[in-house]
């Protein structure tokens, strides 16, 4: 789940606990959210990676789960949330 966990500044498309969650390829946003296209962008190049396991010692990503909106007057702060695998 990505999450809109703090708006340092203004944000006039999201607010705070907005929220859209990843399942495999595929983007759930609840009814009457919006997702600002700027925001997504600084987010989905992660989405994947965060997907598999990363085992590699030096690695940066498996400690980041937050991400700012480019947005300078916005400041958006998007949380990663990881959820349960569902077995299959």
């Amino acid at each position: 789940m990505v999450r809109v966990k703090e708006i340092r500044g203004v944000c006039d498309i999201m607010k705070v606990g907005y929220y859209f969650t990843v399942d495999g390829s595929r983007l759930r946003l609840p009814n009457n959210q919006y997702f600002c296209y700027w925001a997504l962008n600084s987010i989905l190049p992660l989405l994947p990676a965060k997907q598999r396991k990363i085992d590699e010692p030096e690695d940066w990503l498996p400690a980041t789960w937050e991400v700012e909106c480019p947005d300078p007057k916005g400041q958006v702060i998007l949380e990663m949330i990881p959820l349960e695998e569902k077995e299959e």
